[in-house]
C-alpha cells in the first residue's frame, strides 16, 4: 500500500478510524483486554486470539455479551501457523500484546521465554508475511530493553540496549524482528516501550503480590529487595489514551515510542498504599534484602524512567502520576465494583 498518493488525513483516517478490522493477541489478557474495549468503541471488528494461559474469558465476557458480531475469540497458541492463518483472516491491523510476562527468573525459564515472547513473535509476523491486507503491527515491547541505563529519564535513542534480564532481552529480540519483517516486507510498525502499566484486571507485578500476601497474613508483608526500587507506573487507561495517540498518527516504516509516566515511586511506598487500601494499620514490612544491591530479584531493574516527550508531543499527557495510579490500583483490587 506504500506509494498511493494519501494525504496524512486519509492516511490517518484509513489507519485508525471507524470500520476497521483488528487481531489482538493476547486479547483476553489485562492490557490486550482494554485494548479490544477500545477499539470495539470505536467500531472496529475485533478478532481476538488467546490461549488463554493468562488471559481469562472474564475480562472479555462483557465486551463480547454487549458487543455482538464486532469481536470473535479464537483460542489458540501464537506459535501455532494454522491458527494464526485463521486468525488473521480479513485483518488490517496486527497488535501483537501476548507473551509471558514475567521477568523473574524463577517464573520465566529461558525456554518458555523465548518460546512464548521471541518465537510467538516470529510465528506471528510469519503469518502477517502472507496476509498483504495486514499492512500495520502494533508490538507490545518494555522498558526492560534498556537494562540499567545511564540517563533518566531514558529517551528512545539510548543505546547501547542492554537488558539485564531475560524477559528484556526477549523484548529486545523481538524488536528487532519487528523492524526487519517491516524493512524486508514492506510493512508498517509501531513500537511501544511500556513501563509498569496498571490498573483493573492485572493479575500481575507487585501491587497484586502485596495485596496476596496481605491476604494470607495482614499483620506482616515480605517486601523482595531494600525497597529503595524506584520505578514508573501508568495506569491503563492513560496507557489505552496513548496508544490511540500513537495510531492516529500518520506515519510509514517504523516507529518507536516510550509509554510511561512521568515520575515514579519507591516499592516501600507502594506498600503502604496496599495496606492502607487494604484497611490494614501497623503492618510490620519485611524486607529480603534482595540481591546485587538491593534488586528483588536477579533481573530486577532498580531505577526506572521513561523519557515520554515523544508521545507528549502528540497531545497526549498522562492523567495520573505514578503514585496514583498506585493508589487506585490497589483500591481497584481491595475494593472490586464486579
Amino acid at each position: 500500500m506504500r506509494g498511493q498518493n494519501i494525504s496524512s488525513t486519509d492516511l490517518a483516517d484509513r489507519r485508525f478510524g471507524a470500520n476497521m478490522r483488528a487481531l489482538v493477541t493476547g486479547g483476553a489478557g489485562f492490557l490486550g483486554s482494554h485494548l479490544c474495549t477500545s477499539l470495539v468503541r470505536r467500531d472496529w471488528t475485533v478478532t481476538i486470539l488467546d490461549d488463554f494461559s493468562v488471559g481469562s474469558r472474564e475480562n472479555i465476557h462483557n465486551l463480547m455479551k454487549e458487543n455482538p458480531g464486532k469481536v470473535a475469540v479464537i483460542e489458540g497458541d501464537c506459535r501455532n501457523p494454522s491458527t494464526v492463518k485463521k486468525a488473521l483472516k480479513d485483518v488490517e491491523t496486527l497488535f501483537h500484546f501476548a507473551a509471558n510476562p514475567e521477568v523473574r527468573l524463577d517464573r520465566n525459564d529461558p525456554v518458555t521465554c523465548f518460546q512464548q515472547n521471541i518465537y510467538s513473535t516470529y510465528s506471528m509476523l510469519e503469518g502477517m508475511k502472507s496476509h498483504p491486507d495486514v499492512d500495520r503491527v502494533v508490538f507490545a515491547s518494555s522498558s526492560t530493553v534498556y537494562g540499567e541505563p545511564e540517563t533518566m529519564p531514558t529517551p528512545e535513542d539510548y543505546g547501547p540496549l542492554m537488558p539485564i534480564s531475560l524477559y528484556g532481552a526477549s523484548k529486545l529480540a523481538s524488536e528487532a524482528l519487528v523492524t526487519g519483517y517491516a524493512h524486508t516486507f514492506d510493512r508498517d510498525a509501531i513500537i511501544l516501550r511500556l513501563a509498569n502499566i496498571i490498573g483493573p484486571r492485572s493479575q500481575h507485578g507487585v501491587i497484586s503480590d502485596f495485596a496476596e500476601k496481605l491476604r494470607r497474613n495482614p499483620e506482616q508483608l515480605e517486601i523482595l529487595g531494600d525497597g529503595t526500587q524506584e520505578k514508573s507506573y501508568l495506569y491503563v487507561t492513560d496507557c489505552i489514551a496513548a496508544i490511540e495517540a500513537v495510531c492516529e498518527k500518520p506515519q510509514t516504516n517504523v516507529a518507536l515510542y516510550n509509554v510511561g509516566s512521568e515520575d515514579q515511586v519507591k516499592v516501600t511506598k507502594i506498600a503502604e498504599i496496599v495496606a492502607e487500601e487494604a484497611g490494614l494499620t501497623n503492618v510490620s514490612f519485611n524486607y529480603t534484602g534482595g540481591v546485587d544491591g538491593g534488586r528483588g530479584w536477579k533481573g530486577d531493574v532498580r531505577k526506572m524512567l521513561l523519557d515520554v516527550a515523544k508521545l507528549k508531543s502528540l497531545g497526549w499527557t498522562p492523567q495520573l502520576s505514578s503514585e496514583d495510579a498506585v493508589r487506585r490500583t490497589a483500591s481497584d483490587l481491595m475494593h472490586p465494583t464486579t
